[in-house]
């Protein structure tokens, strides 16, 4: 039984069948449920949501094999001598909850199933009838695990505490509380009636590395836990053998969050003071990059195991949940810690000769010429001729062309012709452009999204984005993010692009939950730059001034020899030349007139001189009376006084 709901778990579910061990049901990233066979190691089914499940699986449950109803006896051939009675059944439950469901589980004897979901409620189907049976509310959050007794009488449900409830009065047995967190696992590990004091239960909490085993005590006292058992991680998948006895021991192997397996066994007799530890630890390593003196071991994480009927054997599912790696080991339990090395990539490599491949390709004639593949809507233009209805005869001139061939057949050139060339490849040139650019996304060809990208008209890059489905939307976004980082050049085409997306699809853009997620590269990349715009901006303002000044500098002649002749003379007249114009009758006087004069002169300024220098002797003389000095002795000086 697959459940499903409108919330996602972060923990993909995952379950061996009971007793046999023969199938592996596996819910995987992509949503889709398989059902794998143990024995062969192949698919044996698969659900896809769209087609058989309502929404992405969050729980997975095996229920017991009911026998189909016997009809009209017929006579059997002898290949049906060997099939099996019991087959598995298909079932369509209607709605009972408002919410997503986290777990269901089947009553071992009725054909009742119960499920707890995220709206605080359970809810009890009937299985013939396929409709609710009863429904009630179990606690004030949500309902993460059910578990119903081995004999059918008793229902554990957790919420915020766990509960156990009387299915046939729907009322509360008893209450548990002890985990901090949401319960995720409850297992019943024993089969002995509850007034006993024989009955025993296991929980396991997220983000808790215990799991907690409590009884269930007749007078009541059953607070808290008796035994607890460490582990590594959150627990994810347990298998549990219980026991019937005192004298029989619980074997149980429980799978962590960090991918390792632990096996324990224990005698669930009362109250244990001491967590246990594991009895043996199973971790899977698979072989990593060669190096120069040997292989580097990588952790391989495992899913899922199963405990076989003897002590030694165990089923185990390892490596990824699109493709997981089942198989069937013996392992030596005295040693508390194995490692089981496999080679995980040559186990799921398939030879090309083994492979069945059903995409045939087409046979096309040698006169045929290929353009594209169209969209849903687009109609080539086709040339009208007369249909002649032919047999294909072999070897009669075909020959099969591969894609790339094909794809070399695309013209994606414009036509250089006249208007109305041009207008009729310009139509058929956007169509195959939006095909082409789907292709080129899918397949990730950098060659076909190389020649698309180069377009630099607007109106072509608008009609191509227009014609886009819807799904590719968000793929071209990424890729253009992922080329817009690199050359400059190429950013320039590239933003004409984007400009396009945003106008054209903002309105589906916006309904992404995930929206800042899948566009935040991109912003950061364009506020990145924008920031360092203001500085370039600075730089080369800082470039161009030095540059001018530079170029400023060489342009400047020096000047070496100098021409000292006039380029240009301006002579005015002057009133001297006119005064001389007039004196011209009168006689010029001898030149001994001018000696004299000029004697004269001379004997003027030496008397002149001579005075000056008595004077000046008249003058020192007076002074040096003044000051008491003389020429007169001090004899002279005494007589005169």
């Amino acid at each position: 039984m697959a459940a499903d709901g409108g919330s996602s778990s972060l923990v993909l579910p995952c379950a061996f069948s009971p007793k046999s061990h023969q199938y592996l049901a596996l819910c995987a990233q992509d949503g889709r449920l398989r059902i794998w066979n143990t024995d062969s190691k192949t698919l044996n089914q698969e659900y896809v949501p769209s087609a058989h499940l309502s929404a992405t699986c969050t729980c997975i449950a095996w229920g017991p094999c009911r026998t189909a109803k016997e009809g009209p006896q017929r006579k059997k051939r002898k290949s049906e001598a060997t099939q099996v009675a019991e087959r598995p059944d298909l079932l369509a439950l209607g709605r009972g909850h408002s919410g997503g469901v986290h777990s269901v589980r089947w009553h071992p004897v009725e054909a009742l199933l119960y499920s707890g979901s995220e709206d605080t409620h359970i809810v009890e189907w009937d299985l013939q009838t396929g409709k609710t049976r009863c429904k009630w509310k179990a606690d004030r959050g949500p309902v993460t695990s059910l578990c119903v007794s081995p004999d059918g009488r008793l229902l554990l449900s957790a919420g915020q505490t766990i509960k156990m409830w009387d299915l046939e009065t729907k009322e509360v047995y008893r209450r548990f509380t002890g985990h901090s967190t949401a319960v995720t696992t409850l297992c019943f590990a024993t089969t002995r009636p509850p007034d006993s004091d024989g009955l025993y239960f296991l929980s396991g909490a997220a983000h808790d590395r215990l799991l907690s085993v409590w009884q269930v005590r007749s007078d009541g006292k059953d607070k808290n836990s008796v035994v607890s058992f460490t582990l590594t991680d959150e627990p994810q998948h347990i298998d549990l053998i219980s026991s019937d006895s005192k004298e029989e021991a619980v074997r149980l192997a429980v799978v962590c969050k960090d991918g390792q397996l632990h096996l324990f066994e224990h005698f669930l007799n009362g109250p244990c003071k001491k967590p246990l530890s594991p009895s043996c630890s199973v971790q899977v390593s698979g072989v990593g990059a060669k190096g120069s003196e040997g292989d580097t071991p990588v952790p391989v994480p495992l899913l899922a195991a199963a405990l076989g009927s003897d002590k030694q054997g165990l089923s185990l599912a390892y490596g990824h949940h699109l493709q997981p790696v089942i198989e069937r080991v013996v392992l030596n339990t005295a040693e508390r810690h194995v490692c089981l090395v496999r080679d995980v990539q040559a186990t799921l490599t398939l030879s090309m000769d083994t492979t069945v491949s059903k995409v045939k390709t087409p046979v096309v004639n040698a006169s045929v010429k290929v353009l594209a593949p169209g969209l849903p809507g687009h109609r080539a233009p086709l040339k009208a001729g007369p249909v002649e209805s032919q047999k294909r005869k072999p070897d009669s001139g075909t020959k099969e062309m591969s894609i790339e061939e094909r794809l070399g057949e695309i013209d994606l050139s414009t036509a250089r012709g006249g208007k109305k060339g041009q207008k009729a490849a310009l139509s058929l040139q956007t169509d195959s452009y939006a095909v082409l650019l789907v292709q080129g996304l899918e397949s990730k060809d950098n060659q076909i999204l190389n020649k698309v990208f180069q377009t630099r008209k607007e109106a072509l890059i608008k009609n191509t984005v227009a014609r886009l489905p819807i799904p590719a939307v968000l793929p071209l976004v990424e890729e253009l993010t992922k080329r817009i980082q690199g050359h400059p050049y190429t950013a320039v085409l590239l933003v004409r692009w984007l400009k396009a997306v945003l106008l054209l699809h903002t309105s589906y853009l916006s309904t992404l939950p995930d929206l800042v997620s899948q566009l935040g590269v991109l912003y950061h990349m364009i506020e990145g730059r924008v920031k360092m715009l203001h500085k370039l901006t600075r730089l080369h303002g800082k470039l161009y001034l030095l540059m001018s000044q530079v170029a400023a500098g060489e342009s400047v002649h020096r000047v070496t020899d100098v021409d000292h002749t006039a380029k240009l003379v301006y002579e005015e007249e002057s009133s001297d030349e006119e005064e001389g114009s007039g004196d011209e009758g009168i006689p010029e006087e001898d030149s001994d007139n001018w000696e004299e004069e000029e004697g004269m002169e001379d004997e003027a300024s030496n008397k002149e001189v001579k005075a000056e220098e008595g004077e000046d002797e008249e003058m020192n003389e007076e002074s040096k009376e003044v000051n008491g000095d003389s020429d007169l002795e001090p004899e002279n000086e005494s007589e005169e006084e």
